[in-house]
């Protein structure tokens, strides 16, 4: 998920894409544990994607960069 994407959605659609890309992100682990044929791109990218809403998220909190909360 790009930056520019995450920017132009509201908070509760990055509130449900979070939950979503995390649930996510639980099973993928979950699967690498039990299994070898796991992708760790995926995970790694799935974990970046996290960070960049949970950013997003909390400068639109902290007013930071001209964010409004929407």
């Amino acid at each position: 998920m790009k930056i520019g994407e995450i920017r132009g959605k509201t908070d509760d659609e990055l509130g449900f894409e979070l939950g979503k890309i995390q649930r996510e992100l639980f099973d993928r682990r979950f699967k690498a544990a039990a299994e070898t044929s796991a992708d760790p791109s995926r995970i790694r990218r799935m974990r970046r994607a996290i960070a960049r809403i949970q950013t997003i998220l909390h400068e639109r909190r902290q007013h930071v960069r001209g964010q409004e909360p929407r």
